[in-house]
């Protein structure tokens, strides 16, 4: 393989993976604390979260959330175990069960909603709007080159 030149652009993109490693470890730590007086995790948050508008394939989840099939399978069993969520028949697909959140998996997420805003309101209290905008968009684009770009083996 050859060794491309370092460019100031690839430079500041490390830096930017790397402080989004420590911010997703941030955000994981602040999920696993609000979910845990309403009995979920930040997995089942997450999971429960992709579906909460329109029921999705595992498979569907997990390219969503940029998760491995076999861990959204695992999650999404146990959801179902506990009543939080439920497969239903896919018209699309005859093997690949559309998951959804049950009228519990629903209110568990709910119970959610207060910490949730006090948590974003506080932290983006100490962020300009237009910044949170900014980095909104900036990860939006950088999400679709990545996608656009996969690295090589």
């Amino acid at each position: 393989m050859t060794v491309e030149p370092r460019t100031e652009a690839g430079d500041v993109l490390t830096d930017v993976i790397m402080r989004t490693f420590r911010l997703y470890g941030a955000f994981l730590d602040a999920a696993e604390v609000m979910t845990k007086p309403v009995g979920l995790t930040a997995a089942w948050w997450q999971v429960l979260g992709a579906v909460l508008k329109d029921p999705l394939p595992v498979s569907g989840i997990a390219r969503e959330m940029s998760l491995t099939r076999q861990s959204v399978q695992r999650t999404a069993d146990l959801l179902v175990e506990k009543g939080l969520a439920e497969y239903l028949p896919n018209p699309a697909h005859r093997r690949a069960k559309l998951f959804r959140p049950t009228e519990a998996g629903h209110k568990a997420i709910e119970s959610l909603r207060a910490a949730q805003h006090n948590f974003t309101n506080r932290v983006s209290a100490q962020v300009d709007l237009n910044d949170l905008k900014t980095t909104l968009k900036v990860m939006t684009q950088l999400i679709k080159a990545v996608d656009d770009n996969p690295p090589h083996a």
